[in-house]
């Protein structure tokens, strides 16, 4: 099977997926939490592994150390997702806050041309999503990650099945 082939099979899948999650994005909301747990919990593990075989008593301690916390706050997620659902929603609101300001500072203080426009705007969606999301905390936490990951997965599946066309096309 040709890789354009795939890569279409894998941009379809996509597609689908993300309008599945934008049809409940509650039970999206659910998964990716779920899926930060998980993800919190295996990388915890393997990073106190990596700390118990670093070399100097430091850096032992150090990764060992924050191996602990993300595994206890994967732990943590994985038993309570609810839980987990509402304090990754803050700390997506605040990260869209904090990203927005950063990128209208820099599209003001330090660009120019048309990157100047790119970064402000950017900057103003992030911050109008940040505030979108934290003014009605904690009623958006059963919907917008599973919103975030819906669009995220029709974009992969777009860029996806745009990538294979360009791929196949290049071949002929």
């Amino acid at each position: 099977m040709s890789n354009w082939i795939v890569m279409i099979f894998i941009g379809i899948l996509s597609l689908i997926a993300g309008i599945i999650a934008l049809l409940n994005p509650f039970a999206a909301s659910l998964t990716a939490t779920l899926i930060a747990g998980w993800s919190f919990l295996i990388l915890g593990a393997l990073q106190i592994i990596a700390g118990l075989q670093a070399e100097g008593t430091g850096s032992k301690l150090l990764g060992t150390l924050i191996g602990l916390v993300a595994l206890i706050i994967g732990i943590n997620i994985v038993a309570k997702p609810m839980e987990g659902l509402i304090t990754l929603t803050m700390i997506a609101g605040v990260m869209f806050l904090v990203s927005g300001i950063f990128k209208a500072w820099v599209g003001f203080a330090n660009a120019e041309g048309p990157l100047r426009s790119a970064l402000i705007l950017s900057g103003l969606v992030s911050i109008v999503l940040g505030v979108m999301v934290l003014s009605n905390f904690p009623q958006s936490a059963e919907v917008v990650l599973g919103i975030m990951l819906g669009i995220e997965l029709l974009s992969n599946g777009v860029s996806a099945i745009a990538l294979a066309l360009v791929g196949k096309n290049a071949k002929t």
